[in-house]
């Protein structure tokens, strides 16, 4: 008996196929998304090892011999393609305020504005920042940041927060990675001073995303 298919045609990516050959766009679809989920993960991870090979290089002086000889690796949440979410950012400045840093000094911001996002069926609302004195720079004119502390801080990631990094949006829609969730320089040596995340950034969920705590020896 002839299988039955349940349409004459089908549109995949704008093209119209016969579905008496159904199975077979099928079997093609499902390996393009494997494939470009391969390809996703492996982008993130080049980033990771990236990373990895610029702040253990003593060439680069961002940790000195004994910090580096004290990190036993860097460690990181598997990548998940689902763990990119849409958000939404909203445009909304504030004054210049003095952020505190973990060296107890304090650094110079300013509100942006802030992105809302549903992650885990919770709704998520966090504050965006420019850094004043850095948007003065060549090259960081729109950089913004999201610095956050989560229900993993102090866990399995670092205690003292963790950043997303951001360029200011041509439009409402944003696509926030929290695969790319880094931890600042304070997370491996002391001599760094890095802005606290706000409390209006301190989140009750699990953001299980991104960086952990790096390894010691």
């Amino acid at each position: 008996m002839r299988q039955r298919y349940f349409s004459s045609k089908i549109a995949i990516f704008g093209q119209t196929y016969n579905t008496m050959k159904f199975p077979v766009y099928l079997f093609l679809l499902l390996n393009y998304y494997s494939f470009s989920q391969h390809q996703y993960t492996d982008s993130v991870q080049h980033l990771r090892d990236e990373h990895v090979a610029e702040l253990l290089d003593p060439v680069n002086q961002i940790l000195n011999e004994t910090e580096i000889s004290q990190i036993r690796s860097l460690a990181y949440f598997p990548v998940d393609e689902h763990k990119k979410v849409n958000a939404v950012f909203t445009e909304e400045r504030g004054k210049k305020f003095q952020l505190p840093t973990s060296s107890g000094a304090t650094k110079t911001y300013l509100r942006y504005g802030f992105v809302t996002f549903t992650w885990e069926n919770e709704s998520v609302r966090l504050n965006v920042y420019q850094d004043v004195n850095l948007s003065k720079k060549a090259g960081y004119e729109d950089y913004l940041i999201i610095p956050f502390k989560d229900a993993t801080s102090g866990k399995e990631t670092y205690g003292g927060g963790r950043y997303l990094d951001l360029r200011i949006p041509k439009s409402t829609e944003v696509l926030i990675d929290l695969n790319l969730a880094y931890n600042p320089y304070c997370a491996y040596s002391h001599r760094y001073s890095c802005p606290i995340p706000p409390v209006e950034n301190q989140l009750t969920i699990s953001i299980d995303a991104g960086e952990k705590t790096p390894e010691e020896h």
